[in-house]
């Protein structure tokens, strides 16, 4: 690692090639003549560019947007999370997101053989395992709701249509259709929605829950559960190839519906009042830490990222995919989805306000995840023409998004486990992951799943992956070197790394990460509705998912046979002597560009060199 990369580790002339076992660098001529042959089977590939690019919108794009981008956006305060929500992504998303597939594609390992480029680090991986499992979980379990929704909607009228009178008690029943006949108010109970009573009642049975109960998992959704699970372990033990054909659809039937859907919702009577709550920000909440936690919680559920699924996919790419184009396809699409999204949501909650005569949208409906179960089907059942056909398709929609989602995290976890252990049998791992997925997702489908969601969320999720993501820009751009890396994107894609990158990526990215951090753990506010003694077990579980870090740490270290522990932690923390592109004949061509590497001029310096040389050319005519 070079000094400026790293004042504070040992450096060399060698262009930062590993050195193990505390022998001197080897020049990169001497590494080319003791480079070993790679593998006889090499990794799979994707067929097409196109496949990776559908296979990470389909990943990225997905329930992160339609789902918990508008319940999470509501539960801010609208235009007071959409702010936020952008200067993170610009500052966090697109940074992170763009440096992942460029360390996936270049070293062709998945998320945690990544970090051969740091051993030291490699227990971030783990961690970031712990997370992916969470939301492998409740995804499934959100997809389960959404296939009870679909099996649904074939009844007609919609089952949510109107107001059913096992719902009233303590409510004030509004039809969602605006037909049939409608209960008698009582001025002094609250108002709900039939789409909301049915969510709450029917589906769930959360509203049907007395205080300290727990529930037992329903057996429609129980079933719904079994359903897509037994789908996604069939699709997955096809392999990287089999999901890549399928994501040419699952990439692009929701853009439709969704588009669809907003020509009518836009024009639905209050919803213009919902949008002006959507996109007028509060800047008093700038200062609100819990908005800003939320927004970078958001932006990684939104691109994935820090989840290691984005380096999973980009290790099937062959070396020379120019990923920085998608990276900014993927990026900017995902902004726009999680903005259509909300906008299409606000735009509902808008119209449900104006029904209920409410300007506090709070008042109208109930912050949290299964807000995209009420809003959605509330404007569906006032659709004039085929409803049925439109409720189809749009939870079929919120299917393939999900099944999207969950099947690219979860063939993270398969590649990990495949780099960690190449003899273990695909089909054994993926079918052990749907039988502890299907187990463990049965917390989600009993009464109290919601609250249990945003428990584990909070506790398994938004905390560990911002901490681990941390710990990963300093492995990536500290311990590594952003020197490295720019060398890295140089010889892979040709092109020079601007100064934008490379400050987020060292500086301000990781800054913004620690500060947001530290104030969330201080100032977070909890989730609603559990116990104080749980909230305990929570944050045991937060410190046990980034156990692996120094457990890791430590095994990287005392693997090394230094004299002193100083250099025992630098050795450690250097690559391993094959980490580099997966081909011989790439990895020839990198060691000799490294040993000759000079970084690319900027486009400014290369005008500033022409200018200047037709300059001299003119005066020597003269």
């Amino acid at each position: 690692m070079s000094g400026t990369d790293n004042p504070g580790f040992v450096t060399s002339d060698d262009g930062g090639l590993p050195a193990q076992n505390g022998a001197k660098p080897t020049s990169p001529s001497a590494q080319l003549e003791k480079l070993e042959k790679p593998p006889a089977a090499e990794r799979e590939k994707w067929d097409k560019g196109v496949e990776f690019l559908m296979s990470c919108i389909a990943l990225s794009v997905g329930l992160g947007n339609v789902w918990k981008f508008p319940s999470t956006a509501f539960r801010n305060g609208g235009g007071a999370f959409v702010i936020p929500y952008l200067i993170v992504l610009l500052v966090v998303g697109r940074p992170i997101y763009y440096l992942e597939m460029m360390m996936g594609q270049f070293s062709s390992r998945g998320s945690v053989k990544v970090y051969d480029v740091s051993p030291i680090m490699r227990g971030i991986g783990i961690a970031q395992m712990v997370s992916i499992c969470v939301v492998i979980v409740y995804y499934a379990a959100t997809i389960a709701t959404a296939i009870r929704f679909f099996v649904a909607s074939f009844g007609s009228p919609l089952p949510w249509a109107s107001c059913d009178v096992s719902w009233t008690g303590g409510f004030n029943c509004v039809n969602s259709s605006n037909t049939g006949p409608t209960p008698a108010f009582n001025n002094s109970l609250p108002v709900k929605t039939s789409a909301e009573l049915y969510y709450t009642h029917s589906v769930t049975g959360e509203g049907l829950l007395t205080a300290g109960e727990f529930g037992v998992p329903d057996w429609k959704l129980t079933l719904c559960l079994l359903f897509i699970w037994v789908a996604m372990t069939i699709m997955m033990v096809k392999g990287i190839r089999g999901s890549g054909k399928v994501a040419y659809f699952l990439a692009l039937f929701p853009y439709v519906v969704l588009i669809s859907f907003a020509i009518y919702a836009f024009t639905l009577e209050g919803a213009g009042q919902g949008l002006k709550y959507f996109i007028t920000p509060d800047w008093d909440q700038l200062l609100n830490a819990d908005v800003w936690k939320e927004a970078v919680s958001q932006c990684f559920f939104s691109l994935s990222i820090c989840f290691g699924g984005v380096i999973a996919f980009s290790s099937y790419n062959n070396f020379s995919n120019n990923i920085y184009r998608d990276a900014m396809i993927i990026s900017w699409l995902d902004t726009f989805t999680s903005l259509l999204s909300g906008a299409l949501v606000f735009s509902i909650i808008g119209h449900l306000g104006h029904l209920t005569n409410e300007t506090d949208y709070t008042k109208v409906v109930k912050p949290g995840s299964g807000l995209t179960f009420i809003t959605y089907p509330d404007a569906l059942a006032k659709f004039e023409h085929v409803p049925n056909l439109f409720a189809l398709l749009f939870f079929f929609m919120l299917l393939t998004l999900g099944v999207g989602s969950c099947t690219g995290l979860i063939n993270s976890v398969l590649t990990a486990l495949h780099d960690s252990t190449p003899r273990l049998k695909s089909w054994k791992t993926v079918v052990t992951i749907g039988v502890l997925g299907f187990a463990l997702g049965l917390l989600f489908v009993t009464p109290s799943g919601s609250k249990m969601l945003d428990y584990f969320d909070y506790y398994g999720v938004q905390f560990v992956t911002l901490t681990s993501a941390i710990f990963e820009l300093f492995a990536f751009c500290w311990l590594y070197g952003i020197r490295k890396l720019t060398r890295d994107i140089q010889f892979m894609l040709k092109r020079r790394t601007g100064f934008l990158w490379r400050f987020c990526w060292k500086l301000l990215t990781p800054a913004m990460l620690i500060v947001v951090l530290i104030i969330g753990l201080v100032k977070s506010q909890r989730p609603q509705g559990i116990d104080d003694v749980y909230h305990v077990l929570g944050w045991c579980i937060y410190v046990g998912a980034l156990v692996p870090i120094p457990v890791w740490a430590w095994f990287a270290i005392r693997k090394r046979n230094e004299s002193s522990l100083k250099k025992r932690i630098v050795a450690a923390s250097k690559p391993l002597s094959d980490w580099g592109p997966e081909s011989l004949e790439v990895r020839k061509q990198y060691l000799e560009f490294c040993s000759n590497y000079q970084p690319m001029d900027s486009r400014w310096t290369r005008l500033r060199r022409v200018l200047h040389r037709n300059d001299k050319t003119y005066r020597v005519s003269v």
